[in-house]
């Protein structure tokens, strides 16, 4: 049964297009679960939201407040999603106010931070006055419901690739969402695992929230992701969403990403001209040859590919690069953003050829010969 989506605002003031604007970005660009119909973001009112981020027009306004918002669209939104994933741990007051008015105007509130609105007093009264829902994507399960190793994951005897990155908020969500779309069209089931509140957000089916669980359980709620999907969609291949990177000392999620999934092959999305993590500018990015070294030392997966996060690029400089790596790695690369997923694909088909014979007789948007080796 098709899911029917609701409508859906999309706040993300002064970050859309940046970082930490990452959340309403992939909401833009893809969602099984919402149509949304605008964002806010008072720096950029007036553009359109796919242009923005250097796609094609997406028709999706960017608006500079919530009453003008309301002003201009036909109807009220079913939904108020906050779109900012900040380091900072609570919203601010403003930001406050404004999850109160669109409750007060009926709208369902969706929330991917770890400050859960459902446990506030005032939001959760608002919520019963106005009838709508609240709902937390980064709750975790109860400890009833959460999950431990238990080895089973053995019994998964298809391919399932991990796609990890160098760094946070390098496009690693993106490469997986394109990649399963692209292999669903060939008529290769894919199914896509969700480790971040955005994915989730965008209606990947199974996982969790890997920096919300208690450590405990991170590597069982994966595993168990994975066996579940193995096991009720009978799928040719299984994406699994990396988070953050092996070698970033702040977050620790893509190891039990690598332990949890027992992936048979990684693709590395690494941003070129990125020369600092993301929100840390005292520490310098790492070089591929040191993550993908890393990986390997921790997990018996080889990496397979390479993806490209363009920013700052011009697109003469990402095809040098791209030829660069290949003849460096000797792996294929690509950036999916530009040049779409044919490399990615040739490559799960080379190691696992029993997915070829699964293509079906039709071909992927072609892409410049110049990109081509």
């Amino acid at each position: 049964m098709k899911c029917v989506k609701k409508t859906a605002l999309v706040y993300c003031e002064q970050e859309f297009g940046l970082i930490d604007g990452k959340t309403a970005a992939g909401l833009v660009r893809h969602s099984e679960l919402y149509t949304i119909v605008g964002v806010i973001d008072s720096a950029l009112a007036g553009q359109d939201a796919g242009e923005v981020l250097g796609d094609q027009k997406s028709n999706i306004p960017i608006f500079a407040t919530l009453d003008e918002s309301l002003h201009h669209l036909l109807q009220v939104p079913d939904c108020y999603i906050y779109g900012k994933a900040p380091l900072d741990t609570c919203i601010s007051p403003a930001e406050r106010y404004l999850i109160l008015e669109a409750m007060a105007k009926g709208m369902d509130i969706i929330n991917g931070l770890h400050q859960f609105f459902s446990e506030d007093q005032e939001f959760a009264q608002m919520a019963v006055k106005h009838n709508v829902q609240i709902k937390d994507i980064r709750k975790p399960p109860t400890l009833q419901e959460s999950h431990v190793f238990t080895g089973q994951i053995s019994k998964v005897d298809i391919p399932v690739i991990a796609i990890l990155g160098t760094d946070c908020a390098c496009g690693k969500r993106t490469t997986a969402v394109k990649l399963n779309e692209a292999l669903n069209t060939l008529g290769i089931k894919s199914v896509m695992i969700g480790t971040g509140q955005t994915s989730l957000m965008q209606g990947a089916k199974y996982g969790a929230s890997m920096d919300a669980l208690v450590s405990q359980f991170v590597i069982g709620e994966l595993e168990n992701a994975v066996i579940r999907a193995f096991e009720q969609e009978n799928p040719d291949i299984i994406l699994v969403e990396g988070q953050s990177a092996v070698s970033h000392p702040a977050f620790m999620s893509s190891i039990g990403i690598l332990k949890g999934s027992m992936p048979d092959g990684v693709i590395l999305q690494h941003p070129p001209a990125r020369k600092f993590r993301c929100d840390f500018p005292h520490l310098v990015m790492p070089t591929i040859e040191r993550e993908i070294q890393l990986i390997e030392a921790i997990s018996p997966s080889q990496v397979i590919a390479i993806a490209l996060n363009h920013e700052n690029l011009t697109p003469d400089e990402i095809l040098t690069i791209i030829e660069n790596y290949e003849d460096q790695f000797r792996l294929p690369t690509t950036d999916v953003l530009n040049y779409g997923c044919q490399k990615l694909i040739q490559a799960l088909s080379d190691r696992f050829p029993h997915l070829s014979h699964k293509i079906k007789p039709k071909t992927l948007p072609k892409i410049p010969l110049s990109a081509v080796k």
